[in-house]
Parts: C-alpha cells; structure tokens; sequence
C-alpha cells in the first residue's frame, strides 16, 4: 500500500507544480496566472486569463458621401430639410413682426416703424427675418415661389387686385394681416374683402 506523504514532501509538490506552471506561463504575451475571485484553486492548478487586444486591420466606416449615392441621398434630404425648417421660421418671424405693427397708421410710401403702406409692412416684417424681399407689391408678386390659394401657409404673401395693387401676410383661417389703405392702420382682414390675384411663399 503506497505511502502517503508527510507534510514537508506535499509543500514541495505543490512549489515544483506552481513553478512549473509559472514558467509555462511565461512564454504567453499579457497573461497572467490568477484564481477566479469565487473559487479556491484545487491543489496542482491554475486559471489563466489573457487581455483582449483589439483588432487592428478592421477598417472605420467612412463618413465621406463620395461615391456613394446612399449617403449622397440621406445628405440632401438632410440640407433641403434644415433649409425647409429655416424658410418656416423665417416666415413665422416676419409674420410675427408684422402682427406686431397691428394699430400702426397707413402712410402711402412708408415703410416703418412707425407708419406702413402695404408693401413697406411685407418688406419691414421679412427684413426683420434676415429675409431682403422687393419694395413694390408688383414686384413682390414675382419673388419667392408660387403657390396656390389651397395650399396657403402662415408667412405666404397674399396679392389682391389685377394688376397687383395690394399685398398682405397670410396668419391662417383665411385672413391677412395688412397695412390696408389710408386713414385704416395696419390690421386683420378676411382675403374675402378683395379680389385674390395671387400668393407666393419666401
């Protein structure tokens, strides 16, 4: 029947096991020799953990639209829809400023602050939104882009009378806010009182 060991021979397993294991481990990059933090080590064994080293032929993803007409797509639905987002604000400004004229006289020629004729509210309102418009109704009547009476929108310039002779701001409901004629000051107005000619949107 085998013997079974005295004290000082199982110390001296257990050091030449260890140290065999450490000079095993010596040959391997970033390892280290450690016991899981929840378990005590049997006799003769060890836990080896290694540092995850990131890979580094992966490629980053490129952020350049050239050549890719995906990106080029997603890029220009993003500017035309910042561009519409600040063509929306600037006419909320200007029709806000022009409300904000509401009581002010009329003044044929004049163009604020504190008297207007029609076009000199429309052109004082969009100024104040960083917006330069025409000075004449007429020739209001030709900037921005056309849209129909259907599908008018806060902030649109309503345009009254054949040839173009009167200009108004669109608030919604179908009314304006416009410096209406001499001796009335700038007020609120249904479209219906005078003959529509045209809109268009800034």
């Amino acid at each position: 029947m085998p013997q079974r060991p005295t004290a000082p021979a199982l110390r001296v397993a257990v050091v030449a096991t260890t140290a065999a294991a450490a000079a095993a481990l010596s040959v391997l990059p970033a390892a280290t020799a450690a016991p899981a933090p929840d378990a005590t080590p049997e006799l003769g064994t060890a836990t080896v953990t290694h540092d995850v080293v990131p890979a580094t032929n992966v490629l980053p993803v490129s952020l350049t639209t050239a050549g890719n007409p995906a990106a080029q797509n997603v890029a220009a639905a993003t500017d035309a829809a910042a561009q519409a987002g600040q063509a929306v604000a600037a006419r909320q400004t200007a029709l806000s400023t022009a409300m904000a004229q509401i009581g002010k006289p009329y003044s044929w020629g004049a163009t604020g602050p504190s008297a207007f004729d029609c076009s000199g509210l429309v052109s004082y309102a969009f100024s104040a939104a960083g917006k330069d418009v025409p000075r004449t109704s007429r020739a209001q009547a030709t900037a921005g882009t056309p849209v129909s009476r259907s599908e008018l929108q806060p902030g649109d310039l309503v345009f009254f009378y054949s040839p173009v002779s009167h200009v108004g701001i669109y608030i919604g409901g179908g009314q304006i806010v416009h410096a209406s004629t001499s001796g009335k000051p700038v007020k609120i107005d249904d479209m219906d009182r005078m003959p529509f000619n045209s809109a268009r949107r800034i």
